[in-house]
């Protein structure tokens, strides 16, 4: 009996030698979501809310570090296959083969969450008459069948999420017209739009909604920002403002989600739930985009005079 309990001693203290604490195992990971360093790949056109996330983010994380690639999503999508990318902000979740590839390749199951919805604004010269249209219009300027000569310019001719929204969900059977041309990106749109009086530019709402932004206000000084016929009303037109994106009223909405792939809960782990958590999401809503997991209050006004 004695020589029992002496070898279940044993066997307990070389168990509790072979055992960790949290601290120590979480010393040994290569980063957490409070140190380290991360790349992300991101959509260009969502520059300017990433950029304010990633400082938002670091400021309340002194120890982390946080790279972002701005690229075409399709760049972005690709960066999926690649171990030194663990999370990419786009406009869709991974294909059923996306996840079979990484899976397969990497040996990781890639999770992704729709965190905000951003809308596609479309800028005009702002000495132009033309800022209010339907959206058959909008398909005419796309095809080249307008009733004006209007060139639609975009941040990119293939490859990225604003020209593949125009020709999956806009455009749908027809060709864009190879009148179309492609600024090198979304900052570029607008200049070129800003001083060429016959294009129409297409661009992330991000880069011209928020009128609190240095940036994007001297944007809307450069350009006008179209009105589109609201899905809701025959008659009633629009802007891409943060409660028609909310509602859907404004008819050309796209999601923003993020697609991790980190095996530990690291750094990259740590940002996803930031952005959509409740800080992230009220920085979506000062951004001027529709948080989409945090309910956006929205309240009638009436204006009197």
């Amino acid at each position: 009996m004695l020589q029992r309990v002496s070898m279940w001693l044993v066997g307990l203290c070389l168990v509790a030698a072979g055992c960790k604490s949290y601290e120590e195992q979480r010393n040994e990971l290569p980063d957490t979501p409070d140190r380290g360093s991360v790349r992300v790949s991101a959509d260009e056109t969502f520059k300017p809310i990433v950029d304010e996330l990633v400082q938002v983010y670091e400021s309340n994380h002194p120890g982390t570090k946080i790279t972002v690639d701005y690229k075409t999503e399709a760049d972005c999508l690709r960066d999926l296959l690649n171990d030194s990318v663990r999370m990419v902000l786009v406009t869709r979740r991974p294909s059923a083969e996306e996840r079979a590839l990484m899976a397969d390749s990497l040996r990781v199951n890639a999770r992704s969450l729709v965190v905000a919805r951003d809308a596609i604004a479309v800028v005009a010269h702002p000495g132009s008459p033309d800022t209010v249209f339907t959206m058959k219009e909008i398909k005419q300027v796309l095809t080249g069948k307008y009733k004006k000569k209007l060139i639609p310019v975009f941040d990119g001719v293939k490859a990225t999420s604003t020209v593949r929204f125009i020709v999956d969900s806009v455009l749908k059977d027809e060709p864009l017209t190879d009148q179309a041309l492609a600024a090198r990106s979304s900052e570029g749109v607008i200049d070129y739009v800003a001083s060429h009086p016959g294009a129409i530019g297409f661009v992330g709402v991000g880069w011209v909604g928020n009128p609190e932004d240095s940036a994007q206000l001297s944007f809307l000084k450069k350009v006008n920002v179209a009105h589109i016929e609201s899905t809701d009303l025959k008659g009633s037109y629009v802007k891409a403002y943060q409660a028609n994106i909310y509602v859907k009223r404004y008819p050309m909405v796209r999601d923003l989600v993020y697609i991790l792939k980190e095996r530990h809960r690291g750094l990259a782990t740590g940002f996803a739930h930031f952005v959509s958590g409740e800080i992230g999401q009220i920085i979506f809503r000062r951004g001027y985009l529709a948080p989409a997991q945090k309910r956006l209050g929205i309240r009638p006004v009436r204006v009197v005079e």
